[in-house]
């Protein structure tokens, strides 16, 4: 009743179709464990509430199930129809050309005319399949309206086969408990096939569990001692992980982005000298102050002799300069180590309380830290200042500077065409001139050249880097890339018609990590020149008298000696002092005092109260690792219990593709129902009584089968799934005894599937 009911609410009471199944679970010790798919009746005519392509919509619905490789189908045929005719064999053919999983239901045996059977069929003579034919009898609609007994039902069909006199010598392979043992039969023979591919798989999974449950294998959440070890190990762990974030690893190496000890690297190493550059490189604005302090040093009188004094306040003036890119570059530092602590915290997301205070703690240590790094690098700035030494062995001295030539002090750097940096970069063009593109870029001492790709095979252009300058360039609103310019300081084309070329990177990162190269190559940023143009007072530079001019050049030349070597102790001496003061200090306090500051911060049992998401997290693992070797073991005991039966030979089955053959031995009589009639007389099949041969593996009870034709049995499926029809079902059957309904039309497909999802999903 419940599933008319459903049916009708799905379909309407007119003979409508859903193909939304409707699931039934029978529980019996009597059954088998599959899973029975009752599929709709081959409908040619549309009646009722049914659509005009019924036909083609069940054609549709049956083949999702039975195209499945899966599945055994139940080719059901009445017995009082011509066999060649069957839809349900046509069908079945399609999707199983070789007869694999194809099985013949041959139903309706006692309404044959007297002089007539189908012995032929049932001996696999007359239209043969590879898996041939199994007879059944089932209840007539008559013996379900009066309740006949599924027992005196089994037994009135055994007695039909053994006193039927063609059929008495296959009975002992006729009737529904052989069906439910050649379904079971299947049901072990293909557990067997899939054994070795099912255990590799699940073996693969509990390897793939083993690293993620291995810190919850020995979890008792009654243990009195569990969060004091917790504690204990997640400290010790998180030192450990901040250790190797910024020491480096070998083992557990990301492949996909940088770890904090290397972008502090190239922040020691590339963002920091670029800041030096920047500042180094202002030459017009140098000039301008030293020809000011000569001037101001010597007051009313023409001086002879180049003052030593505007030396050394020139001097002084570029080492004041330092502290902003040595604080910046302290910043950047502090900003990258509170990143990683975040990053190693991660690991505590089990205990947010731990994970918030141990955040808290070293982030706290970092910014005290901060301040004694600060003061310790400007006092390294300040000593600088304290004492200008001329006497080192480096500065060139005062006889030297005079001898060189403006065109010495201007010097270029000559270094040989080495390749500085390769990698891709992405040129913005306009859309109406191309669009921008990606390239593989090649930066040497002497060129900036592109490539179509990384090969280097297809050259695009090749821009020489005589008289270039880095320009920054503002982040397009709608643009996720970070942007810098290279043009030309002779107002020349750099590319083409551009004055200009921009060159975009995925970072900022990248952006200063290039810049840094370009430095390398001699290609310096903007300010160089743009701002002292604007500031210079051209009657300053025409008005020098000759001697001012080689005082100036010498200062000038005695200057850039002077700050080269304190630019070079500078880049030296930070990265120790960061090292040291920041970086070791913060290592040496988590190891040694961090847990003593987490003993201080509050109550043991607030800190490791664990998050629910993780506590569930943690028993879904734990639930899922058991059960993968309950299922390993139970998969072990079936490989060396269970015994399957080899695949019956091929047969000629060139029938099916043939015109209809002519009607089978016997005629059929003239009450015989047309293929596509609605329900009527027959009854389903009765429930099978126990396995003869069942599968070890398998206890839990299946839905029973009912014949009607195509049936399939799905041997990887996990849940029973029964279409809605408009059908009718007994209204009470005894208890214990799995419920049936009769068929809807002939030629009604089936699939029956095992419904443990365990040990075959």
């Amino acid at each position: 009743m419940e599933i008319e009911a459903e049916t009708d609410r799905l379909t309407g009471s007119n003979k409508g179709i859903s193909p939304i199944p409707i699931n039934l679970r029978v529980y019996s010790p009597n059954v088998l464990n599959l899973t029975l798919i009752d599929l709709p009746g081959m409908t040619k005519v549309a009646v009722g509430d049914q659509p005009p392509d019924i036909e083609h919509q069940i054609r549709d619905m049956l083949m999702k199930f039975i195209t499945k490789e899966s599945c055994l189908i139940l080719a059901v045929t009445p017995a009082n129809t011509d066999l060649a005719n069957s839809d349900a064999l046509k069908i079945a053919k399609e999707v199983d050309p070789q007869g694999l999983r194809t099985i013949g239901v041959i139903t309706k045996l006692d309404l044959m005319d007297e002089g007539t059977d189908a012995r032929d069929i049932l001996e696999n003579k007359l239209l043969p399949l590879r898996r041939g034919y199994i007879g059944v009898v089932n209840r007539s609609q008559k013996d379900i309206d009066g309740k006949k007994d599924i027992r005196a039902a089994l037994a009135a069909e055994r007695k039909f086969f053994l006193s039927h006199p063609a059929y008495r010598h296959i009975a002992e392979r006729m009737g529904t408990p052989h069906l439910q043992k050649t379904l079971n039969q299947q049901l072990t023979n293909h557990i067997r096939d899939t054994l070795p591919g099912l255990r590799s798989k699940l073996q693969s999974q509990m390897l793939s569990l083993e690293k993620e449950v291995e810190e919850y294998k020995n979890f008792r959440p009654d243990d009195p001692t569990r969060k004091t070890k917790a504690l204990l190990q997640m400290v010790q762990q998180f030192g450990v992980d901040f250790e190797k974030c910024i020491e480096g690893s070998g083992d557990q190496v990301d492949t996909s982005n940088l770890s904090g000890g290397a972008k502090i690297n190239r922040i020691f190493h590339e963002r920091f000298p670029f800041e030096l550059v920047k500042m180094e490189f202002d030459e017009k604005e140098l000039r301008k102050e030293i020809s000011y302090a000569i001037k101001n040093i010597h007051g009313v009188r023409t001086g002879l002799f180049t003052p030593d004094m505007a030396f050394e306040a020139i001097v002084k003036k570029q080492i004041i300069k330092l502290k902003e890119p040595c604080l910046k570059c302290i910043d950047l530092v502090i900003q990258e180590l509170i990143n990683t602590v975040r990053q190693c915290t991660n690991k505590l997301d089990s205990y947010p309380r731990l994970r918030e205070e141990t955040e808290r703690i070293v982030t706290t240590h970092i910014r005290e830290r901060d301040s004694k790094t600060k003061d310790q690098v400007l006092l390294l700035i300040d000593i600088e200042l304290s004492y200008i030494n001329t006497n080192h062995e480096d500065f060139i001295g005062f006889a030297n500077a005079q001898q060189r030539t403006a065109a010495n002090a201007t010097k270029k750097r000559v270094m040989p065409n080495q390749v500085i940096r390769r990698g891709w970069l992405t040129i913005n063009i306009s859309i109406m001139k191309g669009g921008s593109k990606d390239y593989w870029f090649v930066l040497t001492a002497e060129s900036l050249s592109w490539y179509k790709d990384e090969e280097e095979k297809e050259k695009k252009y090749m821009l020489p880097l005589d008289n270039l300058k880095l320009r920054d360039v503002e982040k397009g609103f709608m643009s996720s890339k970070h942007v810098f310019a290279i043009f030309n300081t002779e107002q020349r084309n750099v590319y083409k018609d551009l004055r200009q070329i921009e060159l975009a990177c995925d970072t900022q990162e990248d952006v200063d990590s290039w810049k840094a190269s370009f430095l390398r190559a001699g290609v310096y940023p903007e300010k160089d020149q743009h701002e002292n143009e604007d500031a210079m007072n051209p009657g300053d530079t025409v008005s020098m008298d000759p001697q001012l001019e080689r005082q100036v050049e010498t200062i000038r030349n005695l200057v850039d000696s002077y700050i080269s070597i304190v630019n070079k102790s500078i880049r030296d001496l930070m990265p120790k002092t960061i090292m040291h003061l920041m970086i070791n200090n913060t290592k040496d306090f988590i190891h040694s005092e961090l847990l003593a500051y987490l003993y201080s911060a509050g109550d043991q049992g607030s800190l490791m109260e664990e998050s629910a998401e993780k506590a569930q997290r943690r028993d879904e693992m734990l639930r899922m690792y058991h059960a993968l070797k309950e299922a390993l073991v139970i998969i072990g005991d079936i490989s060396t219990t269970t015994v399957s039966t080899p695949m019956p030979p091929p047969v000629d089955d060139t029938w099916i593709a043939k015109e209809p053959s002519p009607p089978a031995s016997r005629p059929p009589t003239s009450t015989t129902a047309p293929p596509n009639r609605p329900p009527a007389v027959r009854g389903p099949t009765p429930g099978p009584p126990a396995p003869l041969n069942p599968s070890p593996a398998f206890g839990a009870p299946p839905v029973p089968s009912r014949p009607g034709p195509p049936s399939a049995y799905d041997a990887s499926s996990a849940v029973p799934l029964i279409p809605s029809r408009p059908a009718r079902v007994p209204p009470a059957l005894p208890p214990g005894i799995p419920s049936r309904r009769p068929p809807a039309a002939p030629n009604r497909p089936t699939v029956i599937r095992p419904s443990e999802p365990s040990l075959l999903d």
